[in-house]
């Protein structure tokens, strides 16, 4: 069997669409009990509670996490409530203490996902569970990491797989925590259908303000769900306190939600017709990128002969304070079109490079 032909009937087993909520950390039974119960009585669509018991963190001596004791509150939860749960687990003593503790899903977090040895580790703990594992994205924006981290579970006879858009890392400053870079996450899934997609507007956010545009985006392209953190009493929350919801604005949040219809055979047609026109306009893109790459290679040829350096900072500030202008006169996003041009720019000079 390969990650194509997966059945995956463990996810048609929840609403659609499948929400996992709880807070980022396990931090007492008392504030797993509370968020629990507010997220019961404000009738959020919330299938699956969650919450972090082993926290990595990027610099030590920060808090990383209340360890096996919470696994015990998250019984409780279970008991009081009749969530199932979740947590993510990190290496093979999570894997067995979760399993142990009968939680109902896990997730191998960003972090872990980035290195293969630490995936197989997990992979060979959970060997031939039929628990749903989701995988987050690698911190970095690398597909294949994402791909062989399935694969890997897979070869240990772990079935019940789904997956995690959580965003990528960046050094760039942007409004996000981490940078949802869609097209990575839809690659996948283009792959991948038949495998669920599930998006975490916590982290890619970092803040509470986009998680609801977030969330709405990735179902507008088919995802199955989401992971998102809430807490009853998010400010005083002892890890990523900033992102973090109360159960009553999580349940506005998701009774907001628009569930878009993938069957777009109702309006086939009409579809058809923008798509056309769309194929036109790439294809015109194409046409004048080769243009000016080919003017590129004549710039290029000037500068090796009056041995000039290639990357001229002062046109690159030009470029950058065109693309904006033309962004706001046209309505765009200024980050959007500083992302082209600035793709456009680095072609341009690996052009000149070979010349």
């Amino acid at each position: 069997m390969d990650l194509k032909n997966l059945d995956n009937a463990w996810a048609r087993e929840f609403p659609e669409p499948l929400i996992i909520a709880g807070p980022c950390s396990a931090e007492s039974e008392t504030q797993m009990l509370e968020t629990a119960r507010r997220i019961k009585e404000s009738d959020a669509n919330v299938s699956v509670f969650r919450a972090g018991i082993w926290k990595p963190r990027t610099k030590p001596n920060g808090f990383e996490g209340v360890g096996t004791i919470g696994l015990n509150w998250l019984k409780k939860v279970k008991e009081e409530y009749g969530f199932k749960t979740a947590t993510e687990v990190a290496n093979a003593h999570h894997v067995e203490a979760a399993l142990k503790a009968e939680v109902d899903v896990l997730w191998i977090g960003a972090r872990s996902t980035v290195n293969p040895f630490t995936v197989q580790e997990i992979a060979t703990a959970l060997n031939g569970t039929g628990k749903p594992v989701l995988v987050k994205n690698p911190v970095n924006p690398d597909l294949a990491l994402w791909i062989g981290a399935l694969e890997r579970l897979l070869g240990q006879n772990v079935n019940n797989l789904g997956v995690i858009h959580r965003g990528f890392s960046t050094y760039q400053k942007t409004k996000y925590r981490n940078i949802p870079n869609w097209q990575i996450a839809l690659d996948f899934k283009n792959e991948f259908p038949n495998i669920p997609m599930l998006v975490d507007p916590s982290h890619i956010c970092g803040n509470r303000t986009g998680l609801a545009e977030i969330a709405q985006e990735a179902l507008n392209v088919g995802y199955e769900g989401m992971i998102i953190e809430s807490h009853c009493n998010p400010n005083e929350a002892w890890s990523d306190a900033s992102q973090q919801i109360t159960p009553e604005v999580l349940a506005d949040l998701i009774s907001k939600l628009q569930i878009r219809n993938t069957d777009i055979s109702v309006f086939d047609g009409e579809m058809g017709r923008h798509r056309t026109l769309i194929s036109d306009l790439d294809f015109n893109l194409i046409e004048l990128l080769s243009q000016r790459m080919k003017i590129s290679e004549k710039i290029g040829a000037l500068k090796k002969e009056n041995r000039i350096a290639i990357f001229q900072p002062d046109r690159w500030k030009v470029i950058t304070e065109y693309a904006i202008q033309k962004a706001d006169e046209t309505g765009m996003s200024q980050e959007f079109i500083e992302k082209v041009f600035k793709a456009i720019h680095e072609e341009s000079i690996e052009v000149q490079n070979k010349i």
